[in-house]
């Protein structure tokens, strides 16, 4: 069920946006959310990472941010829970993993089921993982692209939400493939989040049904 038309709804949506970098993703919802574009309030910014570029992104824009350090944590369990009650202590109806470089464990599963949005630098099930560029380079690849997803307890697994292909150039670098795909991506990423917002994503098993007629890929 798409959390927009959950029965215990009273309040416009919210989302948290969990960032470890530059944030130029975070960017592209913080600017969608000021066009009025984004049907949905980014409530709070949270990080792994206390310098991370994405906390200045949320700081110019006014909004809410956190760190929830890694090194805070015994374990992948301990970092989760706090991670989620950052979440609940800004009452937001899911997480954006835009650019967050952690694993969450399934306690984060399990208290935003098929709430959890992640962006992936490939056509998955291709390239999962943290170097997703490089492999596609050192693969040798036509195409390869952008993943937008719902979070399940395997990484860069969950069902599929949209994708969008990159061709990759001749003379094509990972700094120049990469800021092709970064281009999708702050294309793609805002309009998902869109339709989640709009309570127009539905979840049958491993696919994503666009209730509106909306994209798929």
């Amino acid at each position: 069920m798409p959390f927009l038309e959950s029965a215990e709804m009273t309040h416009a949506p919210r989302i948290a946006v969990l960032v470890s970098g530059r944030g130029s993703n975070l960017q592209a919802l913080l600017d969608a959310e000021a066009r009025g574009e984004l049907g949905c309030s980014i409530a709070v910014v949270i990080s792994d990472v206390p310098d991370a570029g994405g906390l200045d992104r949320a700081k110019d824009a006014g909004t809410p941010s956190r760190v929830v350090r890694w090194s805070d944590h015994a374990n992948r369990d301990s970092f989760t829970t706090a991670i989620c009650d950052v979440a609940d202590e800004f009452s937001v109806d899911g997480l954006v993993l835009a650019g967050f470089m952690r694993i969450l464990a399934p306690e984060a599963i399990d208290r935003f089921p098929n709430r959890i949005i992640n962006i992936h630098p490939s056509l998955l099930p291709s390239f999962p993982g943290a170097h997703a560029v490089p492999q596609a380079l050192a693969y040798g690849v036509a195409l390869t692209g952008v993943t937008v997803h719902f979070v399940d307890r395997e990484v860069d697994h969950g069902p599929i939400i949209a994708q969008e292909s990159v061709p990759v150039e001749a003379g094509d670098d990972e700094v120049t493939l990469h800021r092709r795909i970064q281009q999708v991506e702050h294309r793609l990423l805002p309009e998902v989040v869109a339709a989640f917002a709009a309570g127009e994503l539905d979840v049958d098993g491993r696919n994503v049904v666009w209730k509106r007629g909306g994209r798929a890929s």
